[in-house]
């Protein structure tokens, strides 16, 4: 006789909607930290039925953007900025590895998306450039030839999302990063690994020392930071 399987109880496609609309309001700040979180307030909001609620829920947790809140309860969890250094260590690792894997294949990045992001940056539009960043470097995992870099990294996508989110709304951004993803992909459609390799290194770790340099600026009673 067969074992009993457990019901699935909601349709996975609405937790899948569910998850991606609260990930998209939590990097955007329209979830802010420290907000509470209660799952009659957000299915209302979602228009849909408490249970993909919950279930999203779960994961946001286990994603570390939500926690429990003091007494009982879900809130939004705080930008850490050393939460934030460690994912972009793991990111630094994977975008190496990818950026190698695609030299060593001379894979060319789809130029469009070069494109794309300037025209975000031009436009100052904070939603567009994150979008076009994450879509230049999940190029170069695609390019890379191993489905299980973009995998891994798919799971710090969301801290990344929301760091830049935070980040851009309160300063500029770099106007050359646009020049280095370029000058990455020259190097990976040459099919030079090592320059490859070094340009994406110096490009993630400057990336991560200036979002928890901002990220720690931006604590209440922080110093501001030099002219």
């Amino acid at each position: 006789m067969r074992a009993a399987l457990a019901p699935i109880e909601a349709a996975p496609d609405y937790v899948e909607q569910a998850c991606r609309a609260l990930v998209d309001a939590i990097a955007t700040g329209r979830l802010a930290p420290g907000e509470r979180l209660t799952q009659e307030d957000l299915a209302r909001r979602l228009n849909v039925s408490r249970q993909p609620v919950l279930q999203a829920l779960r994961l946001l947790k286990n994603d570390g953007l939500v926690e429990d809140a003091p007494g009982r309860g879900l809130q939004v969890a705080p930008l850490d900025e050393q939460v934030i250094a460690r994912v972009y260590e793991v990111r630094g690792a994977l975008d190496r590895l990818a950026a190698r894997l695609a030299a060593a294949c001379r894979m060319p990045v789809d130029p469009q998306l070069l494109a794309e992001g300037r025209r975000a940056v031009a436009a100052h539009d904070i939603q567009a450039m994150i979008e076009a960043d994450i879509a230049f470097h999940r190029g170069i995992y695609a390019a890379s030839g191993n489905p299980l870099i973009e995998q891994a990294a798919q799971r710090y996508w969301a801290q990344v999302r929301r760091a830049m989110g935070s980040v851009l709304r309160r300063s500029e951004g770099r106007d050359t990063v646009w020049d280095e993803h370029e000058a990455i992909a020259r190097a990976i459609a040459a099919g030079d690994a090592d320059e490859a390799d070094r340009l994406m290194t110096a490009h993630t770790a400057w990336a991560g020392r200036h979002m928890c340099s901002r990220l720690q600026q931006a604590r209440p009673g922080a110093a501001a930071p030099h002219p």
